[in-house]
């Protein structure tokens, strides 16, 4: 069942999703090459527990970090680890959110370290560019396979493929509600969406195939040939005026990939 959010309900679900997005920026600004992932890890659940806030991820179905930290073939659901190393060329998805006032935040971004090959570079690009077209189709009185073409046709558009085994989903009191958010099908399809819904919306974009596979941890989603891929995510709210970006914080002017 979809859980719409009334005003105070709202209110709350933006805080967490503050809080939310400035945990992924402070673990976006330190990497570099030589930091592990779960150092990254560190720095993220400090912060939000400094705000207040619980690490919504940990724990959560047995995962044991409070971010998935992926690194260039590896898809989501990476495990933060003191072996694993960052190099510079690296690609880094950081999923990550908060638990505030009995609401959810979620959200996530690939960043680089140091300078990026030109293909890697256009992927985060794409990716990100994804995103934005998802969160503007994301209009009351539109439907969920309206984000879900924005997003594929794009993606496709520029030579990539989206990941159809995970998708986006609703956020709220918990973190995964209904409804599921693909990031491919056809437009029209799907529940409609009206003012008080709160979104995921996440596109997974590799390099190559879209296919993946699951390692033997259980958790880390890898692509299946090897290549690289990307991911982006936002939480958003639909308002009678549009689309509300709830994570905005980790994206601003200065912004560079």
């Amino acid at each position: 069942m979809i859980q719409l959010k009334n005003a105070k309900e709202l209110a709350a679900m933006r805080r967490a999703c503050e809080i939310s997005a400035l945990a992924l920026r402070h673990g976006g600004e330190a990497i570099e090459a030589g930091i592990t992932t779960a150092e990254i890890d560190k720095i993220i659940f400090d912060f939000i527990k400094r705000q207040g806030a619980k690490p919504n991820f940990k724990g959560l179905y047995g995962f044991p970090g409070t971010a998935c930290i992926s690194v260039n073939d590896e898809v989501i659901h990476g495990i933060p680890s003191h072996a694993k190393v960052i190099r510079p060329g690296d690609i880094i998805s950081i999923d990550t959110g908060a638990a505030w006032g009995g609401f959810n935040g979620d959200n996530a971004c690939t960043f680089g370290c140091g300078k990026l090959d030109l293909e890697a570079r256009r992927l985060l690009e794409v990716t990100r560019e994804s995103l934005h077209r998802g969160i503007a189709a994301a209009v009351s009185g539109a439907r969920v396979g309206d984000i879900s073409n924005a997003v594929q046709t794009y993606v496709e558009e520029n030579g990539f493929s989206v990941v159809r085994s995970f998708v986006g989903h609703g956020v709220g009191k918990e973190l995964h509600e209904d409804p599921e958010v693909p990031n491919f099908g056809p437009a029209g399809r799907g529940p409609r969406l009206v003012a008080g819904m709160t979104l995921a919306i996440e596109p997974m974009v590799n390099q190559k195939h879209y296919s993946v596979v699951t390692g033997a941890d259980g958790w880390t989603v890898t692509t299946a040939d090897g290549g690289l891929s990307a991911h982006f995510e936002h939480t958003v709210a639909i308002t009678a005026a549009g689309p509300e970006v709830l994570t905005k914080a980790w994206e601003g002017p200065e912004w560079t990939l």
